[in-house]
């Protein structure tokens, strides 16, 4: 094989512009044209954060070793790092000179196809997995044995990949791919997902690229107080490993997490186009507290809340929208550790770094089905507030915050609960489908209310109580119209009600919408009615 399509000058990268129109750049150019685009633009959510971790992966390895001016200077203390992540921000763009010396270094480990070092491959990969382009093309995720019923592609177009798409799947397959993949070495266990598949991803996003580089240049573990190990990318490696499923220490560089190889790979092409690749399960470590992994949020797996915390990476969930996690965004506490990238941000909000008073976290996450042996969805949110929400200026926000989360739910679960009660009265046997669907509707109908109103918040203009007291009274008057809905949509049947006899203690009860309407009406109308137990 020859060398050919060398990443450094080939444009592969999708990227958006000011103006909305979509093209694509090579790696040299991402970097010099950042402050004029406005993001990444990849075909799903998800395969542009493997893109801007390999983009974050260079610029650590470049800027953790040279000041601005190329000169060779590794950070001393934490102080250095901050320094030259403001000088950097005040300049507005990237010194090209320096970044382009340091990738055309390494410039054969950058080729996509390279009879030695293909990019993020092993070159001559056999007694692997074999896959379709299909199964590349993480739009499709096709299988020879799963054929999609209703796929974006078809024909040859689904069959073949030109380099730029191959080499923009590849980051994606190696971060998120799936456990569908048989070990090939005996007493193997399964490959697991790929690294970034188990995680709940966040990014700060800036309003260019440029700014979302830095955002996300963590150049201090956890935004605190200790500098990370000498960066070590893939490219930097001289030996490319080729060992099946191989367990690794946790890296404690951000370059070597960046570009950790969780798939052997290896691109099979015909002529002008990408055809298949052979997959192997790659390295691994231990995810319980790895810390070195700042783009997730977290959760205790403690079982009792008396043990010694024990932070698993939380992957989200695609029916709960992002403001209802709030306190695992910006919480802080002995059993809540929030993402190391809120504490970065926080820290150059409190450094006075940075002059934005808002900042826009964004997620993205894969659901995967059946033990995570396919992808079933790729889904993304994002949630804007004011940055002293995260510094100690906002404490005491933060935690009325996360009451009012709580009051919502239980707003949210009344009007669930007239739903249940009126699907009874008109003889459903349970009602939790009725349920279901109303609580979902609460949840989406004060969505975007919500929304504003955190993004409203000033910590150093408002009063806590003034702002929360507005809040209730719009929030109640959402939940309270999706409840006049409910019940003038009743059926005649559930006004003159049912009586229910419950077999296991023989006990009657008696379910009516007039009565439903006015016990939620009531538990509705303050915050002691909505915490009072009992239905």
């Amino acid at each position: 094989m020859e060398k050919e399509f060398c990443l450094l000058y080939e444009p592969w990268i999708r990227v958006m512009k000011m103006d909305g129109e979509t093209i694509e750049v090579s790696l040299l150019d991402v970097f010099r044209y950042a402050p004029e685009l406005l993001r990444l633009a990849g075909e799903l959510p998800t395969q542009d954060i493997a893109m801007l971790r390999l983009l974050l992966a260079v610029l650590h390895s470049v800027f953790e070793r040279y000041d601005l001016e190329g000169e060779w200077a590794p950070f001393a203390e934490p102080a250095d790092a901050l320094k030259r992540w403001k000088e950097l921000w005040d300049r507005g763009s990237f010194p090209m000179d320096i970044i382009e010396d340091y990738l055309t270094h390494y410039e054969d480990r950058f080729y996509l196809f390279h009879p030695q070092f293909p990019f993020y491959q092993v070159a001559g990969l056999d007694k692997a997995t074999e896959y379709t382009a299909g199964k590349l093309n993480g739009e499709l995720s096709e299988s020879s044995n799963k054929i999609r019923l209703f796929p974006q592609r078809t024909g040859k177009n689904k069959e073949m990949l030109g380099f730029a798409e191959a080499a923009r799947w590849l980051l994606y397959i190696n971060a998120f791919d799936d456990t569908s993949a048989k070990p090939k070495g005996k007493g193997l266990p399964s490959p697991g997902v790929g690294w970034l598949g188990r995680l709940g991803l966040i990014t700060g996003v800036g309003n260019n690229l440029f700014e979302t580089l830095l955002l996300n240049l963590v150049l201090i573990k956890d935004g605190e107080y200790e500098l990370w190990g000498e960066p070590l990318p893939v490219w930097e490696v001289e030996e490319v490993k080729s060992d099946e499923r191989t367990k690794i220490s946790v890296p404690d560089n951000l370059p070597q997490l960046y570009t950790l190889q969780s798939r052997r790979l290896f691109l099979k092409r015909h002529e002008n186009y990408v055809t298949g690749y052979l997959l192997l399960g790659g390295d691994f470590f231990d995810r319980e507290n790895a810390f070195i992994e700042h783009m997730t949020i977290w959760r205790n797996a403690a079982r009792r809340s008396s043990d010694t915390p024990e932070y698993h990476p939380r992957r989200h969930n695609p029916s709960r929208q992002l403001w209802r996690d709030f306190s695992v965004l910006a919480g802080q506490s002995e059993t809540i550790r929030r993402p190391g990238i809120v504490n970065w941000i926080a820290r150059l909000r409190t450094e006075g770094l940075i002059p934005h008073t808002h900042i826009n976290f964004q997620t993205a996450s894969v659901k995967y089905g059946d033990k995570d042996f396919f992808i079933d969805d790729v889904f993304s949110d994002s949630l804007s507030f004011n940055l002293d929400l995260l510094t100690d200026l906002g404490e005491d926000w933060t935690m009325r915050i996360v009451d009012e989360i709580s009051t919502a739910d239980r707003l949210v679960f009344q009007v669930g609960l007239l739903a249940q009660n009126l699907a009874r009265a008109s003889g459903d046997s349970d009602g939790n489908a009725q349920k279901n669907m109303a609580m979902e509707q609460g949840y989406f109908r004060l969505d975007m209310p919500f929304r504003r109103w955190l993004e409203g918040i000033d910590p150093k203009r408002d009063s806590i109580n003034e702002s929360c007291a507005r809040w209730w009274e719009q929030e109640k008057q959402v939940i309270r119209s999706l409840g006049r809905e409910l019940i003038n949509q009743a059926s005649p049947q559930a006004f003159v009600g049912r009586i229910k006899v419950d077999e296991r203690n023989n006990r009657e009860y008696r379910y009516n919408a007039p009565e439903a309407y006015n016990r939620f009406l009531y538990r509705t109308s303050s915050r002691e009615a909505l915490l009072e137990r009992g239905e």
